[in-house]
């Protein structure tokens, strides 16, 4: 989402005249900033337009059975469905960009000296979510830097660990299965053949190369220990290619919580949080988008779960990598004039800082 073309937009959404979009606006962002249905009486004094409360109710009345406005009880105002939140964002939202101060205070916060990257990362997401009141998301993937070593023991029958350092200390480990029959110097083989190639290599090239020498039958390796090194890479293959994902200000999303469907619906999102997939499909979306993406309701895919909004930004460094995700999970009344700059220029940020 270009977050110019969107500031600087003044053409009706497709189907609005002037005055059904007015009175969509007013209630979109009353519902932004009270939760409250509103009724033709408050919208008429509260309205730019002249328009009287009779009036005002029969186009509350076209837009309801157009599905952007639904009644929740049978006397009461309106609120904006899903559907009429989508088209508020996309043809109704007016915003304005950070200022120099607010800016400042990001870049600030988030470029302490002597802080690690994890730290760093997690101020970002507390940042967040301060800053949207609902829950703050920073995925940072895991890094393609350098393996410094590669290691291979014996568990008992069967099965070994892989322990991988990297060239900036950071130590992973995971079980794979070994073939039958398998001696014990074939493991010290194994982590010797791997550790000799290395040279400064990633372990994606690590991994090409290895399987190019194999095909090319150029392996000094015999079959069961050239089985085992293909076992080793393969336990982070691209499917395991995850990251961090820090998760700040979670209890947010609880308050004025006192429905217990809603109440169940964001334990299940907090569950959703914790799972590979998510992160996955967190950088998904971030590949997917050029700039800042708003999903509302299930429409990304992440959880599948209605009211709640998902605002996410890639991070990207300034050859244009993506090295991140940058976002926002609310409900679909969070103010999304003001999380939207606030994601867009952190993701900037953030992309500097690890690119």
């Amino acid at each position: 989402m270009d977050l110019s073309a969107l500031a600087s937009r003044s053409a009706l959404p497709p189907g609005l005249d002037a005055r059904s979009a007015a009175i969509l606006r007013e209630i979109v962002e009353q519902y932004v900033e009270t939760g409250e249905p509103v009724g033709s009486r408050t919208l008429s004094r509260r309205l730019p337009l002249p328009l009287s409360p009779a009036t005002i109710r029969n186009v509350m009345a076209d837009l309801t059975e157009a599905g952007l406005l639904f009644s929740p009880h049978a006397s009461a105002g309106r609120l904006p469905t899903e559907r009429g939140v989508r088209l508020f964002v996309d043809g109704l939202l007016q915003f304005g960009s950070l200022t120099e101060d607010e800016r400042e205070t990001i870049t600030r916060s988030l470029e302490v000296r002597g802080r690690s990257l994890q730290d760093t990362l997690s101020e970002a997401s507390s940042m967040l979510s301060g800053l949207s009141s609902a829950a703050g998301l920073v995925l940072a993937p895991k890094g393609d830097g350098a393996v410094k070593h590669i290691e291979f023991v014996a568990l008992g029958p069967r099965r070994a660990l892989v322990i991988l350092v990297g060239a900036d200390g950071q130590v992973e480990n995971r079980v794979i299965e070994t073939p039958a029959g398998l001696p014990p110097s074939a493991l010290v083989e194994a982590g010797n053949y791997l550790n000799a190639h290395l040279t400064g290599r990633t372990l994606e090239n690590l991994r090409e190369h290895v399987n190019a020498e194999m095909t090319a039958n150029r392996s000094e390796l015999d079959h069961l220990t050239a089985e085992v090194v293909a076992s080793g890479l393969a336990t982070w293959s691209d499917v395991d290619r995850g990251g961090t994902l820090f998760v700040r200000g979670q209890g947010r999303l609880l308050a004025d919580v006192t429905e217990i469907e809603r109440l169940s619906t964001i334990q299940m999102l907090f569950e959703r949080l914790e799972t590979q997939e998510t992160m996955l499909r967190l950088l998904d979306l971030a590949q997917e988008s050029e700039g800042v993406r708003i999903f509302i309701g299930a429409e990304s895919g992440l959880f599948g779960l209605s009211g709640m909004s998902v605002v996410v930004a890639p991070a990207r460094t300034d050859s244009n990598r993506i090295v991140g995700a940058i976002g926002v999970i609310g409900p679909t009344r969070i103010n999304y004039g003001r999380i939207i700059p606030v994601v867009d220029y952190t993701a900037r940020v953030i992309g500097r800082m690890l690119g």
